[in-house]
């Protein structure tokens, strides 16, 4: 009943006290935003342009991210810079990681914001896992992992000497939990749901924002999990197919934040001098502190998912 109750509160949050005027001036902060060609991170990339900052849009379709960087420039004056990123396929997100170093010496945010939610229950990524699992939760570990360094190296660099990890999960994780046997596609994962996975990817998230604020937070890093809202955005293409179309936009538009409300809370986690001190944190609608659901915090869990992630991209 608790976490229900959690999940109402969270949907109707209070009025925002932070807004996108309060963030500084982002001059020579290099930002990568994953899932940036569309939805929330799309607005992300357009305010964080707009604050001066050069930012690397991450997602595996190009010609909608070209697209959208010449959007983005048309609104801001300032143009992304595309990088193809598959996080459904190891192999290819540790080239997209290795073309990013070839270009950038530093990183001052990793904004993880791509996700997908309640695909075909058949579909599994190139290496064979869950979909949801392996982009939510593998696909982002495995990108972390390879820019740790930069990360690391760019925080020693810094005033403050730190850089922000941003991961974007969900209000979902209140409902999830781990189950080791369904991450990657056999029997035990066809029996269960598109809800139940995607509720069990952003616990899953959850739990590895504090295993990468437990790890790393001695280093530089401060590494937020976050549930942006129940917004109106691309990563609803999959649900609420049994409505017609029109049906569907309305009862979406009558329930749902803008991307312009969704982004506040992952831009405050990435930029504002406040959430510097938040390493390890969650934050809820929007832009506040609030405790995840207890299961996220157990030690035990977190290292056995990270043990779990380690084996998955040792031999990629």
């Amino acid at each position: 009943m608790g976490n229900v109750l959690s999940f109402v509160a969270d949907a109707v949050p209070p009025k925002a006290t932070f807004s996108a005027n309060q963030i500084p001036n982002l001059t020579g902060k290099v930002v990568i935003v994953t899932g940036a060609n569309t939805g929330i991170g799309k607005e992300t990339a357009k305010v964080l342009l707009a604050h001066g900052a050069k930012v690397y849009i991450a997602a595996r379709n190009q010609a909608a991210s070209q697209e959208a960087i010449r959007q983005l420039k048309q609104e801001t004056g300032n143009e992304a810079v595309f990088l193809k990123l598959d996080l459904g396929d190891l192999k290819a997100i540790k080239a997209s990681a290795e073309e990013f170093l070839s270009k950038e010496t530093q990183l001052h945010v990793l904004l993880n914001n791509a996700g997908i939610m309640g695909p075909p229950i058949e579909l599994v990524t190139t290496d064979g896992y869950d979909l949801q699992f392996g982009t939510n939760v593998l696909g982002h570990y495995y990108f972390t992992k390879l820019l740790l360094p930069i990360l690391t190296s760019t925080a020693k660099a810094t005033p403050d000497r730190k850089v922000r990890i941003v991961n974007v999960a969900s209000c979902a994780h209140l409902f999830g939990g781990l189950d080791f046997n369904t991450f990657k596609d056999g029997p035990a994962r066809k029996k269960c749901s598109k809800a139940t996975l995607y509720n069990q990817s952003k616990f899953g998230n959850v739990v590895l924002a504090l295993g990468l604020a437990k790890r790393y937070g001695d280093q530089g890093i401060i590494s937020t999990a976050l549930n942006p809202g129940i917004i109106n955005s691309d990563l609803l293409r999959h649900t609420g197919t049994q409505f017609p179309s029109i049906v569907k936009k309305i009862l979406f538009k009558a329930v749902l934040y803008d991307v312009s409300q969704g982004a506040l809370t992952q831009l405050y986690a990435a930029t504002s001098p406040e959430a510097g001190s938040l390493n390890g944190k969650y934050l809820v609608p929007w832009a506040r502190v609030k405790q995840p659901r207890q299961e996220t915090q157990d030690p035990q869990l977190g290292k056995a998912l990270w043990d779990w992630l380690e084996e998955q991209v040792k031999d990629v």
